[in-house]
C-alpha cells in the first residue's frame, strides 16, 4: 500500500516525500513538472511525469502501487497570474482536481490531504483569520482551492471520501536539501535572497499605502518542514478514522514585506534595493492565522516560530544552490 503525492517535484510536495521515506512509507509521485523539479525527488521513488487530470494514468498508478491515500499539492498557486489568466486556473487547479478526485474515488482511495490556501478567505474582517471565517477570495486562485474545499466536502458526503484541507499561510524556508525554485519566482523571500546574491538587481514591494503600520502587507511565513510535518499528522489523523476537517497552518504572527527585506539585511549582511511598484490586483492588506483548531486536531506545533530562522533556513540553502536545481 502506497501514498500518492501529486505535486511531488514541487517547493513542497519534495519535502513531503522526504519525510514520507524517513517515516517507511511507500511513496508514489506524479508530477507534470512544469513547475516542479525532477531533481527535488529522490531517484528511488517511483515518478510518473504527466497531469492529474490523466484518468488513464493515475488509474494505473492506483493498480500497480495499490495506492490507499493521496496528498495532494499539484496545482498553479501565483495570486496575480490567476487574476490575468483565470481560465489557466481553473482548468488546472478544479477541473484536473476534479478528475483525479473521481478516479481516486473509483480505485477505492478514501483518505486525502488536500493543499488548501489563506486565499480563500479573501480581505479578512478579523485578525487572526480562523477557520469560521467568511471565504469570499478575492483572486481565481483561492476561488479555484475554495471550490476544490467544496467539491472534497460533496465527495465525502456522497461516497465516503474522508480529507483534511489545510489552508497554508506564506510557506517560506527550505531544509538542507529542498529550497525554493521558481520560474518565474513570485514570492518575496527568494526575490530578497536573489538580490543578496547578486542574482537580481531590486526586490519589488508591490504597494506601500496599505492599511498596516508601515504601508506594506503583512503575512503569516510558515516554514515547509513545520507545513510538512502537520501534512503526516492529517494523513494519521485520517488512517485512525478521523472525520473531514478544514484547518489553517501558520505561526498566527504576521510580518510586513518590509520587516522580511530588513530581517534579510541582517542576515545576509547585504544591502538589498527596493523598488516601490503598484499594489497587485487581489492581493489582501493582511493575513495572519489562528491555528489553534491544527492544534487541537492534530496535535501540530510548528518548530520555526520565529522569521529570521525561517529566512536563515532559505539563504542557507539558496548559497549553496546559487543556480537553483539542475534542468
Amino acid at each position: 500500500m502506497a501514498t500518492l503525492v501529486t505535486g511531488g517535484a514541487g517547493y513542497i510536495g519534495s519535502v513531503m516525500v522526504e519525510k514520507l521515506l524517513e517515516c517507511g512509507a511507500s511513496v508514489v509521485v506524479l508530477d507534470d513538472l512544469r513547475r516542479g523539479h525532477r531533481a527535488a525527488v529522490n531517484a528511488s521513488v517511483p515518478f510518473y511525469q504527466g497531469r492529474v487530470g490523466d484518468r488513464q494514468l493515475v488509474q494505473s498508478i492506483c493498480a500497480e502501487h495499490e495506492i490507499e491515500s493521496c496528498i495532494h499539492f499539484a496545482a498553479l498557486a501565483y495570486v496575480g497570474e490567476s487574476v490575468t489568466q483565470p481560465k489557466l486556473y481553473f482548468e488546472n487547479n478544479v477541473e484536473q482536481g476534479f478528475a483525479l478526485l473521481d478516479t481516486l474515488v473509483a480505485a477505492g482511495v478514501r483518505r486525502f490531504v488536500f493543499s488548501s490556501t489563506c486565499a480563500t478567505y479573501g480581505e479578512p474582517t478579523k485578525i487572526p483569520i480562523d477557520e469560521q471565517h467568511s471565504q469570499r477570495p478575492t483572486n481565481p486562485y483561492g476561488w479555484s482551492k475554495l471550490i476544490m474545499e467544496k467539491i472534497l466536502q460533496a465527495y465525502d458526503d456522497a461516497f465516503g471520501l474522508r480529507f483534511v484541507a489545510l489552508r497554508y499561510f506564506n510557506a517560506a524556508g527550505a531544509t538542507t536539501t529542498v529550497g525554493e525554485h521558481h520560474e518565474p519566482e513570485s514570492h518575496l523571500i527568494p526575490n530578497v535572497l536573489l538580490v543578496a546574491l547578486g542574482k537580481a538587481p531590486y526586490v519589488s514591494v508591490f504597494g506601500n499605502q496599505y492599511s498596516t503600520p508601515d504601508g506594506t502587507a503583512i503575512r503569516d511565513y510558515i516554514h515547509i518542514a513545520d507545513l510538512c510535518d502537520a501534512h503526516l499528522l492529517a494523513l494519521e489523523y485520517l488512517q485512525n478514522g478521523g472525520a473531514s476537517e478544514c484547518l489553517n497552518l501558520g505561526n498566527g504572527r504576521g510580518y510586513s514585506v518590509n520587516e522580511v527585506i530588513n530581517t534579510a539585511r541582517r542576515i545576509t549582511n547585504c544591502e538589498i534595493e527596493v523598488r516601490n511598484e503598484p499594489p497587485r490586483p487581489g492581493d489582501p492588506s493582511r493575513l495572519v492565522a489562528d491555528a489553534r483548531k491544527a492544534r487541537a486536531v492534530l496535535g501540530w506545533n510548528a518548530k520555526y516560530t520565529e522569521l529570521e530562522a525561517i529566512i536563515r533556513t532559505a539563504w542557507d540553502w539558496h548559497r549553496a544552490h546559487p543556480e537553483g536545481y539542475e534542468k
